[in-house]
């Protein structure tokens, strides 16, 4: 338990196979690598994103990925300029809202396009969102580029385990877009939801409930059935960003206001959401 002391020393390499998906444990390893001796390396049951890998390379880590095992060798980086594009996880939020929203029209620009990371665009293609990729470039070793989405009438989807490392952190938007969809989405193999800021499965179907969204809870997952007639209500945000933040999308699509307890939290992850939000929607 915290609080803890480390003692620093000679480092060695070693090979570790990660036992969950983690890009957090991935990089912590691999940055560690860098002032071992040998070679370091890190097994991949299921893939996590791979920001970190694109990074060493870009700035002249000899880096090796193959099979899933990524292996990096004790060596110095060169200095580069990189431009840091806009998160997605962090635009994820405006387009599903969009996207879920008859006639509207969003274009954000220069968001990370990183394919570990593109799984809510992928999800909302297949509930027949009209999304479209303009001015891609390559930079620092990562993909980047526009995104215009173009709202419609979606439709239920599924949602599986093979996804899930992809669209981890927006199955809560995704959960509030399924709630305007025709039809039907399971998203299941998602177990992980439960241990993160908050249980995010029991406090999805809890808060959305209150919203009025049909919204069941699964072992592994959720059943969202729509479309729904959203009413405004008290809702609690569990300290969460991400539930924070999807449950102010929620409000969008709300007939009477949506009121957020412990909204503050929304800044761990995207200080100025407010603003953002209401310049999107005015």
């Amino acid at each position: 338990m915290a609080p803890l002391v480390i003692q620093g020393q000679n480092l060695k390499g070693i090979d570790y196979t990660l036992p969950v998906p983690s890009a957090q444990v991935k990089s912590a390893v691999l940055l560690a690598g860098l002032y071992a001796a040998g070679k370091t390396s890190v097994q991949e049951i299921m893939p996590a994103r791979n920001h970190t890998e694109l990074m060493l390379e870009s700035l002249g880590a000899p880096i090796e990925v193959e099979d899933g095992k990524t292996t990096v060798t004790c060596s110095e980086l060169e200095a580069r300029e990189i431009r840091v594009p806009g998160d997605i996880s962090s635009a994820a939020f405006f387009m599903a809202a969009a996207a879920a929203l008859p006639g509207s029209h969003l274009v954000m620009e220069h968001v990370g396009l990183n394919p570990s990371r593109t799984g809510i665009i992928d999800v909302l293609r297949s509930m027949g969102a009209h999304i479209e990729l303009e001015n891609i470039v390559l930079q620092g070793g990562e993909v980047c580029g526009d995104v215009i989405v173009r709202g419609t009438r979606l439709h239920g989807t599924t949602i599986n385990k093979e996804m899930i490392p992809r669209v981890v952190d927006e199955i809560p938007v995704l959960a509030v877009a399924a709630g305007q969809a025709e039809g039907i989405t399971t998203i299941s193999g998602a177990e992980e939801l439960r241990v993160k800021e908050s249980d995010r499965i029991r406090a999805l179907v809890t808060e959305l409930g209150k919203l009025g969204i049909c919204i069941r809870e699964l072992p592994d997952g959720l059943e969202v059935k729509g479309p729904n007639k959203v009413m405004g209500a008290e809702v609690e945000s569990y300290g969460d960003h991400r539930m924070a933040l999807a449950l102010a999308i929620a409000g969008l699509f709300a007939h009477t206001p949506v009121k957020i307890r412990g909204s503050s939290c929304i800044s761990i992850s995207f200080p100025g959401f407010e603003r953002a939000l209401q310049k999107i929607v005015t």
